[in-house]
């Protein structure tokens, strides 16, 4: 079983934007995105950064062929997920109430996310994006 991740680095985190939008890559292909015109040293780099998040169940790895291919194995959500719970039990004795308060008071927010974050407060359970029955 892998081991849960307290938290991903910066460049970790680079490397599962790159899986997440672009799906399964090869090291070569992630390197290329990341680092225009990358050399061995960037290579060395995104690979150990790859084993890095294969050893913390974050990207699998597919050996089947000759060139290796990656994929993420969590979610973009769950893996926000488990960050705001980490900085909520750093910062906030473990309750997401002061995270989800800065958040509502938050001055950049427009209505239509402001009616969002009310609408997941209303009904966590619903999906996103799904309005609800007005019984007609």
């Amino acid at each position: 079983m892998s081991r849960q991740p307290t938290d991903v680095t910066e460049s970790e985190l680079a490397l599962m934007q790159v899986l997440w939008d672009r799906g399964r890559c090869s090291t070569r292909q992630i390197t290329d995105l990341l680092y225009d015109g990358g050399g061995q040293s960037q290579y060395a780099t995104v690979q150990k950064l790859l084993e890095r998040l294969e050893a913390k169940g974050l990207v699998a790895r597919d050996r089947s062929l000759f060139v290796h291919t990656f994929t993420a194995d969590v979610d973009r959500d769950e893996l926000i997920g488990r960050r705001l719970r980490a900085m909520a039990d750093k910062l906030c004795g473990g309750s997401l109430v002061p995270i989800l308060s800065h958040l509502a008071r938050n001055k950049g927010l427009t209505h239509q996310e402001r009616k969002a974050l009310r609408d997941l407060i209303d009904a966590p359970d619903r999906p996103a994006g799904k309005e609800k029955s007005r019984g007609r």
